[in-house]
């Protein structure tokens, strides 16, 4: 039963050596024994936009699906609920999406629950099902009404991102104060404050993925819970303003929360942002008339790298870039603060072997190989974020 690994593992580590077991597990027999979770999929996105259904084979058209999901071993999926800051009427495309995923949930019973809590989420995994919450990407999805934001937790969003690029008038986010440095007001203003205090009440994540540094740094005073950056890397390795300092990686730490390593190679490469410009470049002419037409300039650049696979693949960095990002984590503040949010469906390229959520064993295979114990594995696939959410949590 996967949701007793953690606690045999905690147990074994007080045993003798000469009561431990001497077999050497394979990466595979890790990896189904963990359970396994990603904070950060778009899918739900692509329900709304494409009108893809995620209990039919979409292999070569998206990153995910229900049976791919298990033929990757995930046991646990937060599933982004995002449109655009501009977008009208937000919170109604928020629950169109989550709609489209409950309507999936209805229709296949023994394969996908939708969980409110950790308790559900052990339940629906020994179940052998996907145990599935929603994460709110943007707080402009509340459209500044904390009831709206209570009405999503009921829903099940059990983790909100407090911006997108395109911030909330009550939080600044990285693209504000990067984009607008002589910003006079940053951070969180009142009725961000009241938004921090009612998801502490609530019981709701608070994720600073996409947050600016003054957002981030107001959070970390106000709030009395772990937090968690669901799908952000490393500043250090890769200078994106969407990702973390070394401050706030230790903050995040001493905060009891996680780090979901993203893995859009824009946030692990810094050498693929210009390799990408080129390759955008060489077919800006396909992709200004596909712009256009009417399409979103995001389906364009997805457009362009699945029909130019080849020449896509010769600029995706290796899978080893995106294991450095968690290597630096757990070298800065240790293993217990890291884990995966890998944005699929959210971002039209991947690192190399990670083509969709098939991918997941090679990264635990990469970890065993870089001599992470099974204990630690077990941690960064999903036993930290599983220690946030209980967290979190109110207990009646």
């Amino acid at each position: 039963m996967k949701y007793l690994v953690i606690l045999l593992l905690l147990l074994s580590a007080c045993k003798s050596p000469s009561e431990k077991k001497t077999k050497t597990k394979t990466y595979l027999e890790i990896h189904n024994d963990a359970i396994v979770i990603d904070t950060h999929n778009d899918i739900l996105m692509k329900t709304v936009d494409q009108g893809v259904v995620l209990d039919q084979d979409l292999t070569g058209k998206t990153h995910s699906d229900l049976e791919r999901w298990k033929t990757g071993g995930l046991d646990v999926q937060i599933f982004s609920v995002y449109c655009d800051g501009n977008t009208e009427n937000a919170y109604a495309v928020a629950n169109r999406e989550m709609d489209s995923l409950d309507a999936v949930v209805a229709r296949n019973p023994n394969k996908i629950a939708k969980v409110a809590n950790s308790e559900e989420l052990l339940k629906a995994v020994n179940e052998h099902k996907i145990a599935a919450m929603f994460g709110v990407e943007g707080g402009h999805m509340i459209e500044g009404d904390l009831e709206k934001l209570e009405a999503l937790y009921n829903r099940g969003a059990r983790y909100l991102s407090l911006t997108h690029n395109a911030a909330p008038a009550w939080a600044t986010s990285a693209a504000d104060e990067t984009t607008h440095p002589d910003l006079e007001e940053k951070g969180l203003t009142d009725f961000g404050v009241q938004v921090i205090k009612k998801m502490n009440d609530l019981g709701m994540m608070i994720d600073v993925s996409h947050s600016g540094e003054q957002t981030f740094w107001d959070v970390i005073k106000l709030t009395n819970k772990p937090i968690i950056a669901s799908h952000s890397s490393v500043y250090s390795l890769t200078s994106s303003r969407r990702n973390l300092k070394d401050d706030q990686i230790k903050a995040i730490a001493k905060n009891g929360g996680t780090i979901m390593v993203n893995f859009h190679p824009n946030f692990i490469d810094n050498s693929f942002k210009p390799k990408e410009k080129a390759f955008l470049e060489k077919h800006a002419i396909e992709g200004d008339s596909l712009i256009k037409s009417g399409m979103d300039e995001w389906y364009m650049q997805d457009y362009l790298y699945k029909k130019y696979k080849d020449e896509a693949d010769q600029i995706r960095p290796p899978l080893s870039i995106l294991i450095d990002h968690i290597n630096y984590i757990v070298a800065l503040v240790g293993v217990d603060y890291v884990g995966l949010g890998s944005d699929f469906d959210g971002i039209n390229t991947t690192p190399l072997q990670l083509d969709d959520v098939t991918g997941y064993p090679l990264i635990t295979k990469a970890l065993v190989e870089k001599g992470y114990s099974e204990e630690d594995i077990v941690k960064i696939l999903g036993g930290n974020f599983l220690r946030v959410l209980e967290a979190n949590e109110i207990k009646k």
